[in-house]
């Protein structure tokens, strides 16, 4: 009854329903598992959730699993190597979880899920090219090329660069996606400027960025970032985008905010959340080998007012 058989009559499913509610039965999960082999709880091991990239991705996934009746079980590293990875996966397995995702958007995690158990189902989260995991990502990419192709469209002859850590997928992406672009249009492709994801690394940016001569478009590997880039280019005397036009990338929900109002590219965390956890549960309730899957999310360009056509 309590599993939703096909076969119980709606009367008799009512009459049962209000002797449970009147009785505050709750079902014995733990009971369940030992009978159906399952948890009906799925495991998350995660990097500096701090960041909003990592957290969205993170409550994309919870969400996802809670429509799809699991529990979620969340291990947040500080760090993600092979020993971390490896604790983590001890952890979640002492809780009998059904399968894994992993949230792994450094160089360093990708190259950990090669230690992951080959019987437990797994999904990496922007995990990279190597091991036999199945990886769901946002194809950083096409999203840095939209960004780039938008403000070369402005009549802008380049575009500058400020870049994320160098050991993180994302921020590799962006770049590549950015130099690609302004190869494609046969145009200059400057130096791009080091950050950290971080406003203060963006400031930093954005005081030197303000003193290169001939300077009209700067792209900027997250928004966090870009709004230290404003903070700067507005106490240097740049007029953003009279002078210089931005776009960042993530489309945080600040963004819509700043000022001004800055043009980017937006994540969609919901929709790797979902596909992370479907990917998932096809391994789980699948049996024998499974083909290496890569699912890609396409970015979306956000426009607003800190772009403007070159005068």
């Amino acid at each position: 009854m309590l599993n939703d058989h096909p076969n119980v009559r709606a009367e008799t499913r009512a009459r049962v329903l209000a002797a449970i509610d009147r009785l505050g039965y709750r079902r014995n999960l733990l009971a369940r598992a030992l009978v159906t082999r399952h948890s009906r709880t799925l495991g998350v091991v995660s990097f500096d959730t701090a960041l909003y990239g990592p957290a969205s991705t993170v409550y994309g996934i919870e969400q996802a699993a809670r429509a799809a009746g699991y529990f979620v079980s969340i291990v947040s590293l500080r760090t993600i190597d092979q020993a971390g990875v490896r604790d983590a996966l001890d952890y979640l397995a002492g809780q009998s979880v059904d399968g894994v995702v992993v949230v792994a958007p450094q160089r360093s995690a990708a190259s950990a899920l090669a230690d992951l158990p080959r019987d437990l189902p797994a999904v990496a989260v922007e995990g990279g090219h190597e091991g036999d995991v199945p990886v769901v990502c946002v194809d950083q990419i096409a999203g840095a090329r939209l960004a780039t192709e938008h403000l070369l469209g402005l009549g802008h002859r380049t575009v500058w660069h400020v870049g994320g850590p160098s050991d993180w997928l994302e921020a590799e992406g962006r770049a590549e996606g950015w130099r690609a672009a302004l190869e494609a249009a046969g145009r200059t492709v400057p130096e791009p400027l080091p950050g950290d994801w971080s406003p203060r690394s963006g400031y930093q940016a954005g005081r030197l960025l303000a003193r290169e001569s001939g300077l009209t478009a700067v792209f900027v590997s997250n928004d966090q970032m870009a709004l230290g880039v404003l903070r700067a280019f507005s106490e240097e005397g740049v007029r953003v985008p009279e002078q210089v036009s931005v776009v960042g990338f993530d489309d945080i929900p600040e963004s819509a905010y700043f000022s001004p109002p800055l043009t980017t590219v937006r994540q969609d965390f919901g929709a790797v959340g979902r596909s992370s956890i479907e990917v998932l549960l096809r391994r789980i309730e699948g049996s024998g080998s499974y083909p290496r899957e890569r699912l890609v999310v396409p970015p979306e360009f956000v426009p607003r007012a800190s772009t403007s056509a070159l005068t």
